[in-house]
């Protein structure tokens, strides 16, 4: 009896395949975070900070050039100048100010089988259907927001996160545009596509 002995290119391709497809399980699912803040008088301050340092660096490269700094020094130069670092310090303290004032939630996309799941679990009503829906309108909005937020503590651990009737709460009592922003968001993270089709 004769046995077959594979081709040196393939036992060499086994282990590179094998590699290859531990990245590829290892690959983490994508996340997305929307941030939502109350303070306009906070977003504004940040936008003027940011302003007031592009005029001082404006200011400072002008003078830079009125007191003959060569360009190779002038980058450090205006940086060190103690207007421009004020105004640094100011967009610091103004970003901070924002950071803390700003609700985020992240999202992370579900595994193939569970979106199908869920989608499968809120069927659109014949309504919707005929109007071109692919789930209920009215049920799967809470159902993906819940099934699809994570919520991390300072260490990055993930803890137990929002629920259906969470997010059901939220969308009925937000605005509009901040409720439609919240599906969305958990919507896009599912339906992105992260591959680089056509790059070999």
């Amino acid at each position: 009896m004769s046995t077959h002995t594979p081709p040196l290119s393939a036992v060499a391709r086994d282990p590179h395949w094998a590699a290859k497809m531990e990245r590829l399980r290892a690959r983490r699912l994508a996340e997305r975070t929307a941030s939502f803040c109350d303070e306009p008088a906070l977003k504004a301050a940040v936008t003027e900070a940011a302003l007031s340092l592009a005029r001082a660096r404006t200011e400072a490269q002008a003078a830079s050039i009125e007191q003959g700094i060569t360009e190779s020094a002038r980058s450090e130069w205006v940086a060190q100048r103690p207007e421009v670092l004020a105004a640094e310090g100011g967009l610091a303290d103004a970003e901070r100010q924002l950071d803390e004032a700003t609700e985020r939630l992240t999202f992370r996309a579900l595994p193939r089988p569970a979106w199908e799941q869920l989608v499968s679990d809120h069927p659109p009503t014949e309504a919707q259907a005929d109007a071109g829906m692919e789930y209920n309108v009215e049920t799967f909005p809470a159902a993906l927001i819940a099934a699809c937020h994570i919520e991390r503590d300072a260490a990055g651990v993930e803890v137990p996160s929002m629920t259906e009737a969470d997010a059901q709460e939220l969308l009925d009592n937000w605005s509009d545009p901040d409720a439609k922003a919240l599906f969305t968001t958990a919507l896009v993270v599912n339906q992105t596509i992260r591959a680089d089709l056509g790059k070999g």
